[in-house]
């Protein structure tokens, strides 16, 4: 019998290419649970829904603002879920150092409703909860350490504090009432039809027009900042692998194939892109506060399941440059 899931923040970066792979990869149907702000976009769930004349019946598209419980209208609309894939966020760093209580109020409070939906009105019809963590719960990562899946917190912003509280209740839930609740931590994603604001699209866009690459690096300019960058299509994919192998309270880091320094990275799209480098090293302390030079998680537990990064980084940065270019309205 087909499988309905439930994803929040489908219009969102991640979220509409979480829809695309489900489309493709099962025959499940889908309710998006999306507010439609500065980052969900309905463009990009009707560029997915455009490449197969068969998706759109399988697709409920829900306006709702999870700072409020779901309604009856939209429980209507949801129906009844065997999976949920919590995706909606705040997720600006910048914009929580300015307004801290509204990311409590997205990302803890709106967790909180969502739990409460899945509790009181699906109960045990629901067989999997998956929450969407983030690297940055864990804080800055020293030189030669990666973070596992159960270490300590130690959020450097307003935006990380959130997910980790976001992530404590769920495994609250989990405990006090038995829901069958995952976490994962996901590393720097990127991908097509990501915001612009992001370094990637960023990055592309500025070495087309010639404009100089900032890049963020340590105190004495020395080191950029680095990442574990991982494509949308493997994180999609890692989640349908953690619905059918993952364990009930437990958590999942999800790492890209290897780390790059942003540098590096720039460098990379600029060769693609047959272009030079424009670039300035500047100390990210006192151009980004809140934000961390290094972030690093390890993905040792996926692979010993039998996930890995579907292909390398270098390929995964190609088709993203090319796609970029051929719709430059996403720059």
């Amino acid at each position: 019998m087909s499988k309905r899931v439930l994803i929040t923040g489908a219009a969102g970066f991640i979220g509409h290419h979480l829809v695309k792979s489900i489309l493709e990869q099962t025959d499940w149907t889908i309710a998006c649970l999306d507010r439609l702000d500065t980052s969900g976009m309905l463009s990009r769930l009707d560029d997915v829904l455009r490449e197969d004349q068969t998706w759109p019946a399988r697709v409920d598209v829900t306006w709702h603002d999870l700072k409020a419980p779901l309604n009856d209208m939209v429980r209507k609309s949801v129906g009844k879920c065997d999976y949920i894939l919590h995706l909606a966020a705040g997720s600006h760093v910048d914009r929580s150092i300015e307004d801290p209580l509204s990311f409590v109020m997205d990302n803890v409070v709106g967790t909180c409703n969502l739990l409460d939906f899945a509790r009181e009105h699906l109960g045990e019809s629901l067989e999997k909860f998956l929450y969407f963590s983030t690297d940055e719960v864990f804080g800055p990562a020293p030189e030669g350490v990666a973070y596992k899946e159960w270490d300590r917190y130690n959020s450097g912003n307003p935006y990380s504090a959130s997910k980790a509280g976001a992530e404590e209740l769920c495994l609250a839930y989990a405990n006090t009432y038995r829901m069958p609740i995952m976490i994962t931590h996901t590393m720097n994603v990127f991908g097509i039809r990501q915001h612009p604001e992001k370094y990637i699209p960023m990055v592309i866009r500025k070495v087309l027009e010639g404009e100089k690459v900032t890049i963020h690096a340590n105190k004495d300019c020395t080191q950029a900042g680095k990442r574990f960058y991982i494509n949308t299509a493997d994180v999609a994919d890692a989640v349908l692998f953690i619905l059918g192998h993952g364990g009930k309270g437990d958590k999942y880091n999800l790492v890209g194939e290897r780390e790059l320094d942003n540098l590096e990275l720039a460098q990379m799209i600029a060769s693609i892109m047959d272009k030079p480098l424009i670039y300035e090293m500047v100390d990210f302390h006192s151009s980004r506060p809140g934000h961390d030079l290094r972030y690093a998680l390890d993905g040792s537990k996926m692979a010993r399941m039998g996930w890995e990064p579907k292909k390398k980084v270098d390929e995964r940065l190609a088709e993203v440059v090319a796609w970029t270019l051929a719709h430059p309205y996403w720059m």
